[in-house]
């Protein structure tokens, strides 16, 4: 079996965003997206998580519901799935690589906008190809 590349795990979350409404696509424009092998220490740290294979995708920034006129225009929000776990559970689940890809860059797309879980599942359907 092919183990999909960073650069394809890229190509296909930039895939989904592209999907998405515009009304959210506009506003996911700031939000930087990365992929990475595995989460950092301090990012499983931050969420009380200790093995790294359960995290399969982190949303890192402050909701859009959450900010205030006094919040700087700091860092962007990042985007990360981390891919190590995701081909992991692919394995595990038979998850197909691109329904697997937009349920996890949905839910954290979801927490930008400070969706609920109902919320983002509705997007989440919006989107299938």
């Amino acid at each position: 079996m092919h183990e999909p590349s960073a650069a394809e795990f890229e190509a296909e979350a930039r895939a989904v965003l592209a999907r998405l409404p515009q009304v959210f696509r506009r506003e996911l424009e700031v939000v930087v997206l990365r992929i990475e092998e595995f989460a950092s220490n301090e990012q499983l740290d931050s969420l009380g998580i200790a093995d790294p294979w359960d995290l399969t995708g982190l949303y890192e920034g402050i909701a859009l519901t959450e900010r205030s006129q006094w919040d700087s225009e700091g860092l962007p929000p990042i985007i990360t799935l981390f891919r190590q776990p995701l081909l992991a559970e692919m394995e595990e689940t038979g998850t197909s690589f691109g329904a697997l890809v937009r349920h996890v860059v949905i839910h954290e797309a979801g927490h930008h906008f400070g969706l609920s879980d109902a919320d983002m599942h509705a997007l989440e359907d919006s989107v299938k190809d």
